[in-house]
């Protein structure tokens, strides 16, 4: 931040409390006897005496907006503005900023309702598209609160954060905690989107008027309401505001100072204030209060989230274990540990515990609290699990063995899950079925698909009851596999457990043998699932639209879905785009999202798939257009459409274009393929600069993952390789490229393909440089690369130098032998007269020697 923001802000803040003393900040230099700890236990704030104000005046007072009550509407009109507000046409609200300050925006906004109207809506049939949609993201809670803040984003989003607090303050209802911790937090997430220093003052000053407030109401200052603007001023180092903020906080809050030491010690350690950590660790040693456990708990947790070990360490032999009465901060303790790798303490910790008559139970959590917070391999955490417990004698809890397997699950480590699996069943305790679809899950979600052969019969021998969510995910992963057989085995299954198939099993099978182009099969699950009496609904539907060819057969599965009673659905619409499509009706495909039943909520993905389906079949003019169309509207393309527009633009696309919708991706995963593809553009089109840029900006993406970084270049200069004509030096400019400007060396196998172009390139002086880049990396000669050379030496007619490698290469392994015997071969080194004179021509040209 810069260093004016940090000097304005205490007097932008004081003008607008109408403070009349000056703040006092505490200097590094005061003495450990008037700061620190005895700040907290006597605090010198005093309640302000000014009267309560409503949410809505502080909007009039700090925006010059007028209250509800002047207005005279009706908190239901307001209400239907709000809607209006955040479905209609904003353009002219957002182009004219003067109108948007009177707040006239209100008036002249489009009357739009803000859910589309679908006609003979099935509710029912839209709650089970809705579960759907969760699943697939796993979301599987909303709350009130949560709902609330969606809502404050949206509107935000569409207005602002000065309109919504006046909107808000317009409704002139009763504001409570969560409309007052949600526009704070608006309010701090603007501060640190923007670069614009008067527009982060504003905003944080608007957040203090809006705590002053909650206290003046009568609200209980919270951390959710302050946690968010502390850490705004420990990350930017801004310590006399933190001081001012706090003074308000802690004013008739005394159940707050505890947790305010938290934030206090982040601040110092941020700012590296040693002294000040000094004096704050000194007082607490003297502090003898009832809350003395709370004020160390959260000076650990802030130590040991500032990886100041040693100061964590000398705090943490202040502390007697046994005498700690919070299960919960003893808790916390061994999670501090484990992030710590302090397994002295754990196990010094442990048997004291232990020694005072801790149940078995307790201390098995508190094993599984250390060795599941540790920053180590999976592995080596179930390894430290099992030997504490084997050291301290008792056995893992069947919750602690559950948590274990659940930390894997997380982790996608589903064969250590498995395992752990298997020593429960081995200790003969039973498992619960949340956490067996939890590893099916996982199995599932990290593509070990075969893992479903092992999993199910554990339900036949175990006695694990399975539900309808059980069996569908075991036929997707056995679908996967391609052994549908298996699956339909599974279905036949589940007479046994007196289940009936449903629909989404069904689904599954029928996803499966479309995605294998096996129409026939496909359409025969259409027909067992007739027999077995179970309904299609709009997924198997979608299935069957997207994967038509012809519009008579869209046309069909269309009038069997109105006819079965299955509504439009988001998934449906998208089908029918991908089906008109695929059958050359692209003009129908177009109208697809002009259709009034299509969702509001969905038709950003609507869209997406459109410029996906358009690319894809050669219509790239078409995508294009409705692409910009979507910028226009400001509306974003999801990112496997950016993917499809950048691997269809390959052949007629432009750079700008290519780097522009790179940009438009902001997942990790998605950016990478992304930008490979844009580098294989660049490798055609010989835009060596390009390629530079984005390799760099690939290094710094994995600039913490050096594995990845070994083999971030591999890509490339097998793109290289296998161009057709050979760019060879192209290949040589970005070798020297990304040891000189990225400051990396290449890997063995980058140096292969390289390699492999020279020879490709016949190129002998280029194929002797890129021998001795081998030794400039690191990287000693073995077996494949003598074979390679002498391959590539072989080909391009230096015999002699390739004897050499030959006398380098073991003739002990009959492959080997193989494949320097079909070298021999293929070069005719059954005339070496010939092969003498080829020799001797080649060596005078060659300025490389061995």
């Amino acid at each position: 931040m810069p260093g004016s923001k940090s000097k304005t802000l205490t007097s932008l803040f004081r003008a607008a409390t109408k403070l009349s003393k000056q703040w006092k900040s505490v200097s590094p230099s005061t003495s450990a006897k008037d700061v620190a700890l005895k700040q907290y236990v006597s605090p010198s704030c005093k309640p302000s005496n000014d009267s309560s104000k409503s949410l809505s005046e502080i909007a009039a007072e700090s925006f010059n907006f007028k209250s509800a009550a002047d207005y005279g509407e009706s908190s239901k009109l307001l209400s239907s503005e709000l809607s209006s507000i955040l479905c209609g046409d904003l353009d002219s609200y957002l182009s004219d900023p003067e109108e948007s300050s009177n707040g006239s925006c209100l008036e002249n906004v489009l009357d739009v309702p803000w859910l589309s109207n679908v006609e003979k809506c099935n509710m029912s049939l839209r709650r089970k598209e809705i579960a759907r949609e969760r699943k697939e993201k796993w979301t599987f809670k909303s709350t009130q609160i949560g709902r609330f803040h969606q809502l404050v984003k949206q509107c935000a989003c569409k207005l602002g954060t000065d309109t919504t607090i006046k909107v808000f303050g317009k409704l002139g209802r009763e504001t409570g905690l969560k409309e007052y911790n949600a526009l704070i937090r608006l309010c701090i997430e603007k501060a640190r989107e923007s670069n614009d220093e008067e527009v982060s003052l504003k905003q944080l000053s608007k957040a203090y008027q809006l705590l002053k407030s909650m206290k003046e109401q009568g609200f209980q200052v919270e951390e959710e309401s302050y946690g968010s603007i502390l850490m705004y001023f420990i990350d930017f180092g801004m310590v006399q505001e933190f001081d001012f903020y706090c003074e308000l906080i802690m004013d008739g809050n005394a159940d707050s100072l505890a947790r305010l030491a938290y934030y206090e010690m982040l601040l110092w350690t941020k700012v590296e204030n040693e002294d000040k950590i000094e004096e704050l660790l000194y007082h607490l040693s003297l502090y003898d209060g009832a809350d003395k456990s709370a004020f160390q708990e959260n000076y650990l947790l802030a130590l040991c989230e500032s990886d100041r070990v040693k100061d964590f360490v000398r705090l943490l032999r202040t502390i007697d274990i046994t005498k700690v009465s919070s299960t919960d901060f003893v808790t916390n303790i061994f999670k501090f540990l484990g992030k710590l790798l302090l397994e002295s303490f754990a196990k010094m910790f442990l048997q004291e515990l232990v020694t005072i008559g801790i149940g078995a139970q307790d201390i098995s959590k508190f094993i599984c609290n250390y060795t599941s917070s540790m920053p180590s391999a999976v592995e080596d955490v179930i390894l430290e699990f099992k030997n504490l417990h084997a050291e301290l004698e008792i056995r893992p809890t069947l919750s602690q063995y559950q948590k274990l397997i659940m930390y894997c699950c997380e982790l996608f480590k589903v064969h250590a899950a498995l395992d752990m699996v298997d020593q429960m069943f081995e200790a003969g305790l039973p498992l619960s079925l949340e956490t067996f679809n939890s590893v099916l899950e996982a199995c599932d979600k990290s593509c070990e698909y075969n893992l479903v052969h092992r999993m199910y019969p554990m339900i036949l021998r175990h006695d694990i009851k399975p539900n309808s969510e059980t069996f569908r995910i075991m036929i997707n992963m056995t679908v996967r596999i391609k052994d549908f057989e298996g699956a339909y085995g599974m279905l036949k299954d589940l007479e046994k457990f007196n289940m009936m198939p449903t629909t989404n099993m069904y689904n599954a099978i029928m996803g499966g043998y479309f995605r294998e182009k096996d129409t026939r099969a496909a359409l025969e699950v259409l027909k067992r699932m007739e027999d077995a009496n179970v309904k299609s609904d709009s997924q198997t539907f979608s299935y069957l639209i997207s994967n038509c060819t012809t519009e008579d057969n869209i046309s069909k599965f269309l009038d069997e879905m109105k006819d079965s009673g299955v509504q439009l659905t988001k998934h449906v619409y998208m089908a029918l785009i991908n089906g008109y499509a695929a059958s050359g009706q692209f003009e129908k495909a177009k109208q697809v999202i002009c259709d009034r039943g299509v969702p509001a909520k969905g038709l950003n993905e609507i869209r997406s798939v459109l410029v996906s389906a358009l690319a894809s079949h050669g219509q790239i003019s078409d995508a294009l257009d409705i692409y910009k169309e979507m910028e226009e509207a400001q509306c974003k393309l999801e990112p496997k459409a950016v993917i499809c527009l950048i691997e269809n633009l390959q052949i007629e696309g432009d750079l700008h274009r290519l780097l522009h919708l790179l940009e438009q991706l902001n997942g990790l995963d998605q950016w990478v393929d992304a930008s490979y593809r844009v580098i294989t553009y660049c490798i055609r089109k010989n835009h060596f600069r390009s390629i530079v840029d984005l390799l760099k900006r690939l290094v710094d993406a994995y600039k913490s993952d050096e594995v990845a970084k070994e083999v971030l270049f591999d890509e490339v200069f097998c793109q290289i390789a296998e161009q057709d004509p050979i760019n060879l030096q192209l290949g040589l400019d970005l070798l020297q490229a990304i040891k000189n400007e990225i400051g990396l060396l290449p890997s063995r196998q980058s140096l292969d393909f390289l390699l492999s172009a020279c020879v490709n390139a016949k190129d002998l002086q280029a194929c002797y440089l890129i021998w001795k880049e081998y030794k400039i990396a690191g990287l000693p000669y073995n077996i494949l690369s003598y074979v390679r050379m002498y391959r590539a030496l072989l080909a391009l007619g230096d015999y002699e130098s390739a004897a050499i490698i030959l006398k380098n290469i073991p003739r002990d392994d009959i492959h080997v032998c193989s494949v320097v015997e079909a070298c021999q071969t293929a070069h005719g080194m059954s005339a070496p007269a010939k092969g003498k004179k080829e020799k001797r021509k080649t060596r005078k040209n060659v300025s490389y020697k061995m």
